[in-house]
């Protein structure tokens, strides 16, 4: 009996989806652009961004120049935000406060922007050109509308994808490092600390720039050694005055101890 009741439900909504299907393509296909519109407004109103998109995005070459189009483009990027693609919706949001730099809903269109680049910023892992995009769109909304109570939250998502471009960088530094290219190590870590001067992860870098150069030196030639302990020597210095406590103080002091050695070896090997 259940499996029955199950099946005669299923049949029923099978009915009644393919009835509201062919009456919403029967209205796309209709020239009654004040019937569309007004669809288009319920399907809306009732949470159906699917359909009411639909129906805006075929309204809008009809109605440009007049006093919908305005109304008519800002519920068509509303619709592409409510169904979750930020990538459209930012940019139906941009092209809206564009063509209407005087409607009332240009400064939300201009935030809705903003915040759909923040959230179509990606995994610190991936390529980071929307991450740049979004900080661009965020700083322009604030210097925009600098009186705005959004302008604490966009500096917050600002500062959120800065750490992730930071965290990007920091974690191709240590690759380097795991892959033995001590050289490209170094180099990455000091581009770190020089493009993030307000890092967290200072310390971190720090050490990892004295450790990549006495790695660094260790597999050189010995024409090349001296030089190469000694900027690990320079790095150990800036480390302990910058971190005198630094949580890596035992490593620290051994590869001090350690370059000291090799540097005083090559010395006495001359004599």
């Amino acid at each position: 009996m259940l499996k029955k009741s199950v099946y005669i439900s299923s049949i029923i909504l099978l009915v009644v989806s393919a009835v509201s299907c062919g009456k919403f393509n029967k209205l796309l296909k209709s020239t009654d652009l004040n019937a569309k519109y007004e669809a288009a407004q319920a399907y809306y109103a009732k949470g159906d961004y699917y359909h009411a998109q639909q129906l805006y995005e075929e309204l809008i070459p009809y109605y440009r120049g007049t006093a919908k189009a305005e109304m008519i483009s800002y519920y068509d990027a509303l619709c592409y935000y409510s169904m979750h693609d930020y990538t459209s919706a930012s940019e139906y949001f941009k092209t809206f406060a564009m063509t209407f730099p005087r409607s009332k809903y240009t400064r939300e269109a201009q935030y809705l922007n903003a915040y759909c680049s923040y959230l179509d910023s990606p995994d610190y892992t991936l390529d980071q050109s929307n991450t740049l995009t979004a900080i661009k769109e965020l700083q322009l909304y604030v210097n925009l509308y600098p009186k705005s109570d959004s302008v604490a939250l966009c500096n917050k998502f600002i500062d959120d994808l800065r750490f992730k471009l930071e965290t990007k960088e920091f974690e191709v530094s240590k690759l380097y490092f795991k892959l033995e290219d001590y050289k490209a190590a170094v180099t990455s870590f000091k581009n770190t600390i020089k493009d993030f001067p307000n890092t967290q992860r200072k310390e971190d870098c720090m050490y990892y720039i004295m450790e990549a150069n006495y790695c660094y030196a260790n597999n050189s030639i010995n024409s090349k050694k001296n030089e190469r302990y000694r900027a690990a020597l320079d790095a150990y210095e800036a480390l302990i005055e910058e971190f005198p406590q630094t949580k890596y103080l035992k490593d620290a002091e051994n590869v001090n101890k350690n370059s000291l050695k090799e540097i005083n070896k090559t010395k006495t090997t001359k004599s």
